[in-house]
């Protein structure tokens, strides 16, 4: 019965999927290689943004420190949560299975360089992010019940309008919101709890349980009704628990790559040699290093999501009477989900299993990492399934939002309108797990990356708002002299 679904589904939706992802990734010849438009698109983004502010990443990063150790925080400030709290929600969104998986994929296509330039390409995220959450929470909208909605949605609106461009701003807001209501039931929905399912039942099949091989469907209900309880409570339900559970995995993952790393510490020059070598080589795999620049850039991009617009949502709940503090807070998240998370993965790929015709080995994605790790730390595949599991499932809770914020923006607040939305998110969450629509997952997956589109143009209208508010926020700063430069 779910063959012949599938297979219904995918005929319907495929013209479309096809047509739209013809579009978003199509293909720009760069020195001999193709790479995406919307990799381009993004990458030029984050080079501008980077150079626009001052390098902000670098001149900022302490002070992003000093405002999520809260030691800055008002709490009387309008908003939701904390500085940590948004921050740990946005990065729940980003931090998936796409670091364990997709990095060895990178690898794997693109050889040890292509990790050389996802680290470069998450330090210009950095900026990226930093533009777009300022702007969020700047043009937030303030509710009657005290809870805020902001994002790419409301800057867009609200922002342009400012500029004299209210028709587009208004266009843009609305293609923006119904493409990220779409795209957070596939790439930060269905596709994570199919993932999640896929690693519970190989571990569960590996140590002789086979029960749950033929029932996604119920993997995916008890999953739902954990999501469910969470993101009924709203934001400050869902930053509760990823205050909690994002620290806690993300150092669990940290801790096994550290392992692996520090017994095959031998092994690091030489792994560290092949990825800067890799990165400026002018022949090898992919192409050669403008192959694995744009595999990494890619990879970097489609991990931290920066210039997606996508995490400006969740810091756009911040407590703050100034929008550039969540500026600094947000550009923590690249660095965090990509320069450090998918930098070790590469690391421990490097230092283990990989070799020149590694993709010919008849493994992919998250199998190639399982078996990294399995060969230095023979049962580490089970606790890498844990971490993937608990990768997918934060990304749920933090998409749940993303695609909520979407929903009310389009048809208005209200309890009711926001439980329906909740409802169908859930729904989705099992049929992630009991059926294949790669169709319905390639059409999502495009229309969260063709929100970049409409989120950059805003970005670069708008940059000069970022650049005022960030003047003034540091006169602020120097005349208080009491607290870290920012």
């Amino acid at each position: 019965m779910a063959n012949s679904i599938d297979q219904i589904i995918d005929q319907a939706v495929r013209p479309v999927s096809d047509a739209l992802s013809s579009v978003v990734f199509y293909p720009i010849p760069i020195f001999g290689q193709d790479a995406p438009i919307i990799v381009l698109w993004l990458i030029l983004g984050a080079a501008f943004f980077t150079v626009y502010t001052g390098f902000i990443g670098v001149t900022g990063f302490r002070h992003a420190l000093a405002l999520v150790s809260g030691r800055l925080t008002d709490n009387k400030a309008p908003g939701e949560v904390s500085h940590f709290r948004a921050l740990t929600t946005a990065v729940s969104g980003t931090v998936g299975v796409g670091n364990i998986a997709g990095v060895a994929i990178t690898i794997s296509l693109g050889g040890p360089g292509a990790a050389f330039w996802l680290m470069v390409a998450g330090l210009l995220g950095m900026a990226t992010k930093f533009v777009e959450c300022t702007l969020g929470v700047k043009y937030r909208k303030h509710n009657e019940d005290g809870s805020v909605s902001g994002g790419p949605m409301y800057y867009l609106q609200y922002g342009l309008a400012e500029r004299g461009l209210p028709k587009l701003g208004r266009a843009l807001g609305l293609f923006f919101a119904a493409s990220i209501v779409i795209g957070c039931l596939g790439i930060g929905n269905m596709f994570q709890s199919n993932q999640a399912f896929a690693q519970f039942s190989e571990v569960a099949s590996r140590n002789g349980v086979t029960f749950f091989n033929d029932k996604g469907w119920l993997f995916g209900l008890v999953m739902a009704v954990l999501v469910g309880l969470i993101i009924i409570g709203g934001i400050k339900s869902i930053a509760r628990v990823t205050a909690r559970l994002v620290p806690f995995m993300i150092l669990f993952y940290i801790a096994g790559a550290l392992a692996v790393l520090v017994l095959r510490a031998e092994a690091l020059p030489g792994a560290i040699a092949m990825i800067l070598e890799g990165a400026f080589t002018m022949e090898g795999m992919a192409g050669g290093w403008i192959g694995a620049m744009i595999l990494g850039f890619q990879r970097a991009v489609f991990s931290n999501e920066a210039g997606l617009g996508s995490a400006a949502i969740a810091h756009s709940a911040v407590r703050t009477d100034h929008p550039v503090t969540e500026g600094y807070v947000a550009l923590l998240e690249p660095f965090i989900d990509t320069v450090v998370v998918c930098t070790l993965t590469a690391l421990v790929l490097t230092t283990t299993i990989y070799s020149p015709d590694i993709a010919a080995s008849g493994l992919a994605g998250i199998e190639l990492t399982s078996a990294a790790y399995a060969s230095v730390i023979p049962w580490a595949p089970e606790p890498l399934s844990v971490a993937a599991i608990l990768f997918a499932f934060s990304t749920m809770i933090g998409w749940s939002y993303y695609g909520l914020k979407g929903w009310t923006y389009l048809l208005g607040e209200g309890f009711w309108k926001e439980a329906v939305f909740k409802l169908v998110f859930c729904v989705f969450v099992i049929l992630g797990c009991s059926v294949q629509l790669d169709a319905i997952l390639d059409f999502a997956d495009a229309l969260v990356f063709v929100m970049a589109f409409p989120n950059l143009i805003g970005l670069y209208i708008l940059v000069p708002v970022v650049k005022a508010e960030l003047a003034a926020y540091r006169s602020e700063i120097a005349i208080k002299s009491n607290g870290p430069a920012a």
